[in-house]
């Protein structure tokens, strides 16, 4: 029965997780950058959201094993929690500086449009995305910005 409950586990915490839950992860991980102790308040404050709302978040992501919390305490993402959150937050550097070094997108849309694409952009595509950004700055400097 244990190593059932433990297979279960594992599967549980491997699941695709919601664009939401994906942003508690980055939201936590950007917080934590700083070096900051991160807590159910400060997530609820940078998100918009109520406490209980965060609390519901904050225990699913632990039950998939992606980060710790101490009862009325700091919250701190676990390996595979920092691995996810990192992947999240690079996807939306990459589209944010696609969208406005090289389409030309103002600051706030891109900002926007990045947070929805960064939930479905594969590693692959990141890599190619910021090869591309780098050729674009590269024939900018060579050609004065004249393309």
């Amino acid at each position: 029965m244990e190593s059932n409950n433990l297979m279960n586990k594992e599967i549980f915490k491997t699941q695709a997780l919601s664009a939401s839950l994906e942003d508690y992860l980055k939201e936590i991980y950007v917080l934590s950058l700083d070096g900051q102790e991160v807590r159910v308040t400060d997530l609820a404050k940078c998100l918009g959201l109520t406490k209980p709302s965060v609390n519901r978040a904050i225990y699913t992501l632990r039950d998939h094993g992606l980060l710790t919390h101490e009862h009325y305490g700091r919250i701190s993402l676990t390996d595979d929690g920092r691995k996810a959150a990192k992947r999240i937050y690079e996807n939306y550097k990459v589209l944010y500086r696609f969208l406005t070094e090289v389409l030309g997108v103002d600051m706030e849309t891109a900002d926007k449009e990045a947070h929805l694409m960064e939930h479905a952009l594969s590693k692959d595509t990141r890599k190619r995305l910021k090869k591309h950004i780098k050729n674009k700055i590269m024939t900018t400097r060579k050609t004065g910005g004249l393309l």
